[in-house]
């Protein structure tokens, strides 16, 4: 009865769960896609401590119960500006419970090996199916144990220096030792031998050994990127969290987590590839390499910024027919999003065509922007991809930049030493005005000047972004 109500729980959430990704591809399923994960969460667990070989139920009810409330009372204080990094302090959590559970595994292998016939046959759980184990099979435990540790170890660093580097915690420059690439090659291939030592030996020494290599390698792989490709790092890390689940699956015979860590790992490693080429960069070159890669001094930046009041930018855009907005980081910062909601509001309440430019890479994590602007009810359809409105800003009177840099660049055009040269942006300079809302004149993210604040059609509208447009609310008559 035990194994039949888990294998059919189990199914179900697996199905649930295959419904709340796709759900998550559009803004008005992503609400409903979210409960379905929740459900089907909830019925995997239920499943998994009603299942066969479940035992301390007190420990296990304490720990869900201690988990759910420290979960609760995150959720309740980070705010939407932090989520990016609070993203990347889970997927440490899932890298590190990955690598216990792997050395769980090992101790148990160890354990069970020095038992005789009979103690073997009366264990229970997931140290009977180990005990119940050929020699082939073990050794493809020992296989999926090391891996899973492995992939977890990276993981873990990995996201502990993507957690700092996104709250200001570590420096967002890419870093790396004396001998940068060799380093990372020199632990990936003596953890490469060190998998030939434990399946042949089961060597605790050499699973310590190679979990201190991974913890290495996802430490100075993540140092040696820099911040403007951190939305591709999280997204990255999502991967390899998914495909560590699904290692550790493997060793626990458990096929829900199989299933989701290959639902989270392949999502993962798609959502990177999709942003690396909105970057127009290689996948392996941000991973291996950090952020840039010029061939010569930049292009000399000249001209002044010019700036402008509320004023000048509200009658702007009263006389304005087609008017275009640009959301980035900084408008998260500045918690603008419903002065912008509001803003828009009014706009098309005067029958102005209005509308939203998304980069794929704005803010630092993807969907960033469309996150914010659902939360301040923004309707969906005016919330546009870069591929769908990019032609239509030289048809656009006024475009208005909000806490953007590096996705409106014109250098990654103009420049081909720029080291975001390439780089697909917002075309917004083609607009007839262009208005930028930026606190004052230092670089963006990634430390890169940029020429739009310097173009003849463009004007400065310094201040904080929810402060400036609030100004701007009682101007739109």
């Amino acid at each position: 009865m035990e194994y039949g109500f888990t294998t059919a729980a189990y199914v179900v959430a697996a199905v649930l769960f295959i419904q709340s990704l796709g759900g998550l591809s559009g803004q008005e399923s992503a609400k409903r896609a979210v409960w379905y994960g929740i459900f089907g969460m909830a019925l995997a667990v239920l499943a998994t401590l009603y299942g066969p070989g479940a035992d301390n139920w007190l420990i296990s009810v304490v720990m869900v119960a201690v988990g759910g409330a420290i979960g609760w009372v995150v959720a309740q204080r980070v705010q939407m500006t932090e989520m990016p990094q609070l993203v990347a302090a889970m997927h440490s959590l899932v890298g590190l419970a990955a690598v216990f559970i792997g050395f769980n595994t090992h101790i148990e292998m160890i354990r069970i090996a020095g038992m005789d016939e009979a103690a073997r046959a009366a264990l229970e759980g997931f140290a009977g199916v180990v005990a119940h184990k050929t020699g082939a099979e073990i050794a493809i435990l020992r296989v999926e144990t090391f891996l899973g540790v492995f992939i977890g170890a990276v993981t873990f660093t990995g996201s502990v220096i993507a957690f700092g580097k996104l709250a200001g915690k570590v420096d967002g420059k890419a870093k790396k030792l004396p001998g940068g690439h060799v380093l990372n090659a020199s632990a990936a291939l003596i953890s490469l031998v060190l998998l030939v030592v434990y399946l042949q030996t089961g060597s605790t020494l050499a699973l310590i050994v190679m979990t201190l290599a991974a913890l290495f390698i996802g430490y100075h792989l993540i140092m040696g990127i820099g911040g403007a490709d951190m939305p591709v790092v999280v997204s990255m890390l999502n991967s390899y969290s998914g495909w560590a689940a699904a290692a550790i699956g493997f060793s626990l015979s458990n096929d829900l987590l199989i299933v989701v860590g290959a639902l989270v790992g392949s999502s993962g490693a798609i959502l990177s590839y999709i942003m690396c080429k909105a970057m127009n960069r290689s996948f392996i070159s941000v991973i291996l390499g950090g952020f840039g890669g010029t061939t010569g001094p930049a292009m000399e930046v000249t001209g002044e910024q010019i700036a402008i009041d509320a004023d000048g930018v509200a009658a702007a855009l009263n006389d304005a027919d087609s008017i275009i907005i640009i959301p980035g980081y900084g408008m998260a910062v500045a918690q603008a999003q419903q002065s912008v909601s509001e803003l828009t509001r009014k706009l098309r309440a005067k029958g102005k065509n209005v509308r939203f430019a998304i980069h794929p890479v704005a803010g630092r994590l993807p969907g960033h922007m469309n996150v914010l602007l659902a939360e301040a009810k923004v309707p969906y359809d005016i919330v546009l991809e870069m591929d769908e409105i990019n032609e239509d800003f030289p048809e656009t009177d006024v475009a208005i930049v909000i806490g953007s840099n590096d996705i409106v660049n014109p250098a990654a055009q103009e420049d081909p030493n720029s080291p975001i040269a390439g780089m697909p942006v917002l075309e917004c300079w083609k607009a007839k005005q262009v208005f930028v809302s930026k606190r004052g004149q230092g670089t963006g993210y990634s430390g890169i000047e940029n020429p739009l604040f310097y173009k003849e059609n463009t004007r400065m509208f310094y201040g904080d972004a929810k402060k400036s447009i609030d100004a701007l609310l009682p101007m739109i008559e």
